[in-house]
């Protein structure tokens, strides 16, 4: 089987990147998402069940990992969450494989959050950034349930700054409106597309 190209799509919090990957989606392209591997990996029968129980037992409930549990687990052992991403990237990436190896599309796309953070960027073919400006993103994350101001600064200041993630961009997409994010992800894949078939 021919291997697909891969789209690498990321974005910093509250750029749109869920809402770009369901355009990509949409226009055929089928899409691998990190958030959803994590949670397959965490729930009932998951592969990171057992390794999570042995380093950290009281984060397994009812044989799935609490999320929440977690949280609570590294804010009071900040040295937890390399414990955690030591175990839990490897099984993202193996799920990212398996993925991409059994497809038959020409074109699929990795939506990965932390691409540029983990090195990621490597192993696709094309960079899509979603972006929008400063003032947006602090309005949009804000409204979300449950944020406040220093938990956006504490996610922001894990993330490469925006402008650097545009930089190292093969493509960026504003999305100060879902017609314009939806027309720019149109001509992404029509663009493509031309490539490999000129390729």
């Amino acid at each position: 089987m021919k291997k697909p190209f891969i789209i690498g799509l990321t974005g910093s919090i509250g750029m749109g990147k869920s809402t770009t990957a369901k355009m990509f989606s949409e226009a055929g392209i089928p899409v691998w998402d990190a958030d959803a591997a994590v949670a397959r990996l965490y729930d009932l029968g998951g592969a990171a069940v057992a390794p999570m129980a042995e380093a950290f037992p009281d984060a397994v409930r009812s044989g799935k990992v609490s999320k929440d549990r977690l949280k609570e687990i590294i804010s009071e052992t900040p040295a937890a969450l390399k414990k955690i991403e030591e175990i839990v990237h490897p099984l993202v990436s193996e799920d990212r494989k398996k993925f991409i190896e059994t497809t038959d599309a020409e074109i699929v796309l990795v939506d990965i959050p932390l691409l540029f953070e983990t090195g990621a960027e490597r192993s696709v073919d094309a960079v899509v950034v979603v972006s929008v400006d400063a003032e947006t993103q602090r309005k949009r994350v804000l409204a979300r349930a449950g944020m406040t101001e220093a938990h956006f600064e504490t996610i922001l200041a894990k993330q490469v700054p925006d402008a650097e993630k545009r930089a190292r961009a093969d493509f960026v997409i504003e999305t100060t409106s879902l017609e314009a994010a939806k027309s720019q992800v149109q001509n992404i894949v029509a663009t493509l597309r031309r490539q490999i078939a000129d390729a």
